[in-house]
């Protein structure tokens, strides 16, 4: 079975998103094995874009093919509206958040389906533990080579979007010490972490088809790198990001990827060189992320020496603020200053944790903070 090699290129930086939210039960705030009874709801325009994930306490929401990151807001302010009307219906409701803060994993129950019953037989406990939620971002590009290119060209900027979507310290009850544990759990799965460096399109098609044709994955969905190349889509997914705490950072995030993605693609069209940052320092940067979030200290692929998070992400946003301009998203990109100056979620998670050391005050306040996503 050989994958499709045809890239579906698309003439602009077109955007996808897709939320994993957690479902919970509103008065206890632990984690709700209840995907079922939000997806029977799901009126019929919908359906392809409310699913299933790995396990029935997660809630993925997608958008259509949006253009620009004021139709990705419109799109999922209206998901999001029936979702937390239909949940609450029900008794449940919604927190944004990469880990739940004391709901176990091994309590979790996999959803129905062949495609999972395979992934938990094959990965047992590692996909067991998966109970982590991300946000992934899709970008159009018009070439298979260009998409290669880019995820190589996309590392060195992996891990200061991750610092600045960091918020999963606080697993089972306990503060891990990390700003993305998600990352970790992630990690653990044979196919997942930094992408490898790939020189074209025919190089990685030649790799799934090696995969798939030696039933180590059975299809593209099965692997998870931080950056891949989408052919059915004609896209770059960036999925390296934790879930943030509220849309004017969910979108700020969008508004870095898609300007990041549109920024490089014209250096690639302008002849750049493939190969403009060392995997390993890549690597020690995203470790960086994971256990410091914005506090991290990163190294500058320009200089080689040691920089704060923040002045990266500061320098990121401003590098990309021409593309974000061109793109009518400039005003979403500075939403992100939110993060660098009063903290990512897994800061402000942290503090109440240090507080009160109870999850249960945690969760609330997430809890707090998706309601606010309702229209008052």
């Amino acid at each position: 079975m050989h994958m499709s090699t045809v890239f579906n290129g698309n003439e602009s930086h077109t955007l996808g998103v897709e939320l994993e939210l957690q479902l919970v039960d509103r008065k206890t705030g632990a984690l709700s094995n209840s995907i079922g009874r939000i997806l029977d709801r799901v009126p019929q325009k919908w359906e392809d874009c409310f699913k299933p994930e790995l396990m029935q306490s997660y809630c993925e929401i997608n958008t259509g093919v949006c253009n620009t990151v004021a139709e990705v807001e419109t799109d999922l302010s209206e998901k999001l509206r029936w979702a937390y009307d239909a949940a609450e219906q029900l008794g449940l409701t919604f927190i944004w958040g990469s880990a739940h803060p004391f709901s176990r994993w091994d309590d979790q129950q996999a959803s129905p389906g062949e495609r999972y019953a395979w992934l938990l037989e094959t990965m047992q406990d590692v996909g067991r533990r998966l109970v982590v939620f991300g946000l992934h971002v899709h970008v159009g590009l018009d070439s298979g080579d260009k998409a290669i290119q880019m995820c190589d060209r996309l590392l060195r900027h992996l891990p200061t979007m991750l610092a600045l979507s960091a918020s999963s310290p606080i697993w089972c009850g306990r503060d891990t010490g990390m700003m993305s544990y998600r990352s970790k759990i992630m990690e653990a799965l044979p196919t997942a972490g930094l992408p490898h460096p790939l020189r074209n399109w025919s190089e990685y098609n030649w790799l799934i088809d090696h995969l798939i044709a030696t039933d180590f994955i059975r299809s593209i969905r099965e692997i998870w790198w931080d950056v891949r190349p989408h052919a059915g889509f004609g896209t770059v997914e960036v999925r390296i990001m934790d879930m943030p705490l509220n849309m004017q950072h969910l979108l700020g995030l969008v508004a870095l990827v898609q300007s990041t993605v549109a920024s490089i693609s014209e250096n690639i069209d302008r002849g750049a060189y493939q190969f403009d940052s060392h995997p390993m320092i890549a690597k020690q940067n995203k470790w960086q992320a994971v256990r410091y979030g914005m506090d991290a200290t990163l190294v500058d692929f320009d200089t080689m020496l040691a920089v704060p998070a923040r002045q990266m992400a500061k320098r990121m946003i401003e590098n990309c603020t021409p593309a974000a301009e061109r793109l009518g998203c400039a005003a979403q990109l500075e939403g992100l200053h939110d993060i660098i100056e009063n903290g990512t979620s897994a800061y402000r998670q942290k503090r109440i944790w240090e507080k009160t050391l109870d999850a249960r005050q945690v969760v609330q306040y997430l809890m707090e903070q998706s309601c606010a996503l309702e229209p008052v």
